[in-house]
């Protein structure tokens, strides 16, 4: 049996157990979709939102990218969010990035990934360039990347809230609050690193006006 084949089979076994559990499991599934968060995380395999958060499928809205990172020219995210935010109506949308990441630790190296990897990973370097003074505290190593990793979250909560997206929301409905959230492979715990009440004012440079709204 090839690797992609136990995938099927470990599949048909999960949906026989939730029948088994709830005969009506899927029906509910196939006809709504409700959830109250999106979740922006990691594309790494050791981060899954479902099983870290003990949430059922439906529950969460999911998008991941290397890094967790909210890029303005990313048509992705940003569909993402604006179907999140406009559509589903989501509550709360959490940024959670993990320490150890392997993006972050990438984008402190000089090491050339590649055209679009580095393109990618530009985005972290900025990160520590804009904070540079308190990164360099630190000492060469796992500590400063995993501050990184935590600064690194923070801005892509700040990204969010730039966005006109957000702050209709904000302004309308007061709505969602934004989260930063770090993830410990070591332990399995959440760390809450950063947050923004709906109608946080940020710096006016990004705020819009609405004022033909």
């Amino acid at each position: 049996m090839t690797s992609y084949e136990k995938l099927l089979l470990e599949n048909r076994a999960w949906a026989k157990e939730k029948v088994e559990d709830d005969p009506n499991f899927f029906l509910r599934l196939e006809h709504l979709q409700t959830p109250e968060f999106l979740w922006i995380g990691c594309s790494d395999s050791r981060v899954p939102a479902n099983e870290i958060t003990g949430t059922q499928p439906g529950e969460i809205f999911v998008h991941r990218n290397i890094a967790n990172l909210v890029i303005n020219t990313d048509v992705n995210v940003l569909s993402v969010l604006e179907y999140a935010v406009e559509v589903l109506k989501v509550k709360h949308i959490i940024v959670c990035g993990h320490y150890g990441c392997g993006g972050v630790k990438a984008a402190l190296t000089n090491h050339d990934h590649k055209q679009v990897l580095n393109m990618w990973l530009r985005n972290i370097k900025d990160i520590y360039r804009l904070h540079r003074q308190e990164m360099e505290k630190y000492p060469e190593g796992e500590e400063r990347v995993n501050r990184l990793i935590e600064l690194t979250v923070r801005e892509q909560v700040m990204n969010l809230a730039k966005t006109s997206i957000i702050q209709k929301a904000w302004k309308h409905e007061q709505r969602p609050h934004l989260h930063g959230w770090v993830y410990s492979l070591s332990n399995g715990i959440i760390n809450p690193v950063f947050e923004m009440q709906a109608g946080t004012h940020i710096d006016p440079v990004y705020e819009y006006d609405f004022n033909n709204l």
